[in-house]
């Protein structure tokens, strides 16, 4: 027998293994190796190694599948006038157009600006989640600008949205 294996035929050791980790794995799969593995006694077949894929959280994007869904905060002001605002993707930031009127829990999609699948067949989607924030507190020039807008005839009365409710629009986030 040789001095290093003593006849077992491997020698402890470690080596550092690159691989390449492709587009669109998420969190808990498994990638494997073949041949990186432990060696085998008495010069067999070297065993595979598992690689557990470990994803990070991004704090502005939720993971859905391929989907990715982010809440997207807009002012009153921005909501019935609509605008421009950024969003972020996988590859930077989109600018995105608000329409006038947009309602909160309105769903806006951006078509194949989601994660690639892993397998390759296509991209998801962004779905982005309106949200409007309401000043919690009001100096008395903007409470006085309020009660005037108030006043006009198109803030009389709230009208029931003629689109899906709440409920049905939150549905097609699990389909």
């Amino acid at each position: 027998p040789c001095d290093e294996c003593k006849g077992e035929g491997t020698i402890k050791g470690s080596e550092v293994v690159e691989i390449r980790i492709p587009a669109g794995v998420g969190d808990g799969m498994v990638l494997t190796v073949s041949g990186k593995g432990n060696a085998a006694r008495h010069g067999g077949v070297n065993g595979d190694l598992q690689v557990v894929i470990e994803e990070e959280r991004n704090p502005e994007l939720l993971r859905d599948g391929n989907d990715l869904i982010h809440n997207l905060n807009i002012t009153v002001p921005t909501a019935l006038l609509g605008g421009s605002v950024e969003v972020p993707t996988v590859d930077g930031r989109a600018r995105i157009k608000i329409a006038p009127g947009t309602p909160a829990g309105k769903v806006l999609r951006l078509a194949g600006k989601g994660l690639p699948d892993v397998n390759g067949y296509g991209r998801g989607d962004i779905l982005v989640v309106v949200d409007i924030t309401v000043p919690a507190k009001l100096n008395a020039e903007e409470k006085r600008l309020v009660e005037q807008l108030a006043a006009q005839p198109s803030f009389q009365r709230a009208e029931p949205s003629k689109k899906d409710n709440i409920f049905d629009r939150m549905k097609s986030f699990f389909r």
